[in-house]
């Protein structure tokens, strides 16, 4: 069953961000079997806690398991380094068992 990635970012340098951990995060994304719904800053907070302006990627994925994978990879690890001290991020899995 599909599952979704869903991360709201508040990015401090959006251009070292994108350049860095964005193009190898995209790169690891499509290797690992998921897709890009959407990708684009300008969230707006109507309720809750969060970011007014926030960058928002959600992720479509075969199911929780191949989101998993991609989520618990070495070379994600890896990747999630680069974007340290650049961006407050908030990550969500949903999808069907």
């Amino acid at each position: 069953m599909t599952a979704w990635i869903i991360v709201s970012a508040k990015i401090n340098d959006r251009e070292k961000f994108l350049s860095g951990y964005g193009a190898e995060a995209a790169k690891l994304v499509a290797e690992f079997g998921g897709c890009y719904i959407i990708r684009g800053p300008g969230a707006e907070m109507l309720e809750g806690e969060g970011w007014d302006g926030a960058s928002v990627v959600v992720s479509e994925w075969p199911d929780k398991a191949a989101a998993r994978a991609f989520w618990n990879s070495p070379e994600y690890a890896k990747a999630k380094k680069l974007r340290e001290g650049l961006a407050e991020c908030s990550i969500l899995l949903i999808g069907d068992s």
